[in-house]
């Protein structure tokens, strides 16, 4: 299992089209004053640059980098290609996203006559013949040590992280570095006196589950090393959403509400060519000092454009309390089938039921 793409897959990829960058800072991203950072090459993080930060603070940062217009057609095309490369050695082949994904090759060796470490090395080989663009590889027994495996020797690194030695391995790690553990939940396990992975591992799965619910249990065993989680080829979308960075800070109801209007077209879109229907409708808020959070609220399966925007519009109301927005987004998520969950039609009644219609 590994993740093949760097997270700097965007500026490698400009890198690649404009061998002059190749010793230069590149960040991709918007070129205005409100824009973010998509991604940057290492050279740019050496002077502290990360994703979704400002292009102002990024240029106060790094002076001389380059800042490119994201060329999405192309890194979609890039990524197709390499996805393409994976499924030559196993079917097993999970996106996670543009630029990363898993690969189960647990039958590598049936297949091909050569070992999963072998396969990786190929895959990499192809990357760069036929791309002409680096990876950084992470080998494990699970998806979770094939990932912080892959974010150790970057760039184009090749770590291994076996079963035997995980525990040890990551005891003095901090417990940032296990699946699911963000902010919020560092904060909570520092509170607890709980800073290290091996402050986990001297904890009882039962305090852990009484503290901390089901992540509890999670915890519990990623701190030992032990993840169940299959690669799941082409799993389908969690959620859909899409989102806008204002021009200026936006804090009037009634303007915040007007930017829904594409957004939520652009949602009901995206919903309609892949089939699904949404039973929760989110917005993303983000404040003029970087502060995120979201809101959701469950609504009756649907792809209508009008029907998310009116769910996003209450939401946006019940919000915009005079702060200031930078940025609003809207999406919708726990995705089902219409053919299992059928959209209700004008009346609420579900499309093409039997039965009596509305009484007058």
């Amino acid at each position: 299992m590994r993740r093949p793409l760097e997270s700097a897959f965007y500026a490698t990829v400009e890198k690649r089209d404009r061998p002059e960058l190749a010793n230069q800072a590149v960040i991709v991203g918007g070129g205005d004053h409100r824009g973010v950072v998509a991604a940057c090459c290492y050279i740019a993080r050496l002077s502290g640059v990360r994703s979704a930060m400002s292009i102002r603070e990024a240029l106060e940062r790094c002076p001389d980098a380059v800042v490119i217009p994201p060329n999405m057609a192309t890194y979609k095309e890039v990524g197709h290609r390499a996805r393409e490369i994976m499924a030559a050695f196993t079917d097993l082949v999970e996106p996670i996203s543009i630029d990363e994904a898993y690969l189960d090759l647990s039958g590598v060796r049936d297949r091909l006559s050569i070992s999963p470490a072998q396969a990786l090395v190929e895959i990499v080989r192809r990357f760069e013949a036929e791309l002409r663009i680096t990876a950084s590889i992470g080998l494990g027994p699970n998806k979770l040590l094939a990932k912080i495996a892959s974010d150790l020797d970057k760039p184009k690194g090749f770590a291994v992280i076996g079963r035997a030695e995980a525990a040890a391995f990551l005891a003095p790690k901090r417990v940032t570095i296990l699946w699911g553990v963000g902010p919020a939940l560092e904060h909570k396990l520092w509170t607890d006196g709980i800073t290290k992975v091996g402050d986990l591992q001297d904890k009882e799965e039962v305090w852990l589950v009484r503290k901390y619910g089901t992540m509890g249990r999670a915890l519990f065993r990623y701190a030992r090393g032990l993840d169940n989680r299959a690669v799941e080829p082409e799993a389908p979308s969690k959620s859909i959403s899409a989102e806008e960075t204002f021009d200026w800070d936006i804090s009037a109801p009634a303007t915040l509400q007007q930017e829904l209007q594409p957004l939520a077209a652009k949602v009901a879109r995206r919903m309609e060519r892949e089939g699904v229907l949404g039973r929760s409708v989110i917005v993303k808020f983000k404040t003029v000092d970087f502060q995120q959070f979201t809101r959701s609220r469950r609504v009756a399966p649907t792809r209508s454009a009008e029907a998310i925007l009116a769910t996003a519009a209450d939401i946006v109301a019940q919000e915009a309390d005079g702060r200031a927005f930078r940025l609003i987004g809207v999406g919708c998520a726990d995705l089902t089938d219409p053919s299992t969950d059928p959209e209700p039609d004008l009346f609420g009644f579900l499309s093409g039921a039997r039965g009596a219609g509305p009484k007058p």
